[in-house]
């Protein structure tokens, strides 16, 4: 949808209203970026931005309908409108006048373009309002895309930069990366820079500037332990410990993915497939994707010996002295018995 209505900005097509929902902030910010540069390119705008958990939509109202003084068109944006979403009405600080507000939409000034932003996961379709801005403003909605969708995004992203890159380099930096769209622009960007007129951005460009992160490194750590790979599981966690990471820290983690494991595992029993998974658990789509294929005949007993034998470290770790890496590196060193 955020596709969509680009184009539409690009060509000039732009609604006096829009709102613009969901937690994914790059399509958000990208929007406004985007509806900026539009309205520029027409001539000089009034941009005035509002926070809605600070003042009231009458004043965004207000803002709408006064005539701009030093342009034709003025650019509203109207953060945290958290008057769309589920929330007691008591506990608001501000008095919003929805009334007005409806009958507003109605009528909006034609030299204005008002954007509110509503960074929820969802908007409440009970409300008067929600309704109201569904029928009278365009509404879009912003949420991580799929993995596929993602891929066909970053081929986008690169060749617009009029560079190209392979497969197998898109999947690592999705790997590496995850699902957070700005993080990703950014890597793009760096990677774009960086092969200068090679070309073609390669698995080699990624795994050299892209910087893993300490999950990904927890993951790989938890993987080898259970797989019996000892001097693997070692070796990871001395790297880690050069890196000034903390032992009591590294042992939450490990357990935190224990525990995502044991839960992946449970709901694929039950029938889940990945993406349902994801979104039940609330976690990063991939993260589930890497965990089922590498479970590689794991059983739920061996998942509950790591998570008592991590509390036993943590305890270790609160409670006795001396050379703290070593408490964890000893459990790393009696791996699970297949």
């Amino acid at each position: 949808m955020f596709q969509q209505l680009w184009k539409e900005v690009n060509q000039g097509k732009i609604d006096p209203v829009y709102v613009l929902s969901g937690t994914e902030t790059y399509f958000i910010d990208e929007t406004i970026r985007r509806m900026k540069q539009a309205l520029e390119q027409a001539g000089e705008i009034e941009t005035t931005i509002f926070d809605l958990e600070e003042v009231p939509v009458q004043h965004v109202m207000e803002e709408a309908d006064t005539i701009p003084f030093f342009s034709e068109k003025k650019l509203i944006i109207a953060k945290n409108a958290s008057f769309l979403k589920a929330t007691d009405n008591s506990k608001e600080k501000i008095a919003h006048d929805l009334k007005a507000l409806e009958l507003w939409l109605r009528h909006p000034s034609d030299f204005s373009i008002t954007l509110f932003i509503a960074p929820y996961e969802k908007l409440d379709e009970r409300k008067k309002v929600t309704k109201q801005m569904k029928e009278l403003a365009h509404v879009v909605h912003a949420e991580a895309p799929k993995e596929r969708d993602l891929a066909v995004w970053i081929q986008n992203e690169v060749s617009s930069r009029q560079k190209q890159i392979n497969e197998q380099a898109i999947q690592k930096l999705i790997e590496l990366v995850g699902l957070d769209m700005l993080h990703l622009q950014m890597e793009v960007d760096k990677l774009c820079h960086y092969i200068g007129e090679e070309g073609t951005i390669q698995l080699e460009d990624v795994e050299e500037l892209v910087a893993k992160t300490l999950e990904q490194d927890a993951f790989k750590l938890l993987n080898a332990y259970i797989a019996g790979d000892v001097s693997t599981a070692i070796s990871i966690y001395h790297d880690l410990i050069r890196q000034k990471q903390e032992p009591i820290a590294l042992v939450a983690l490990l357990a935190s993915q224990v525990r995502l494991m044991s839960n992946v595992y449970y709901l694929l029993s039950k029938g889940y497939h990945a993406q349902q998974i994801a979104k039940t658990l609330k976690v990063n789509p991939y993260r589930v994707k890497r965990i089922v294929e590498d479970r590689r005949g794991v059983k739920d007993t061996h998942l509950l010996k790591a998570l008592y034998g991590l509390s036993e470290v943590d305890l270790q770790l609160k409670t006795m002295s001396g050379r703290r890496e070593r408490y964890l590196e000893l459990f790393l060193m009696k791996p699970l018995s297949h």
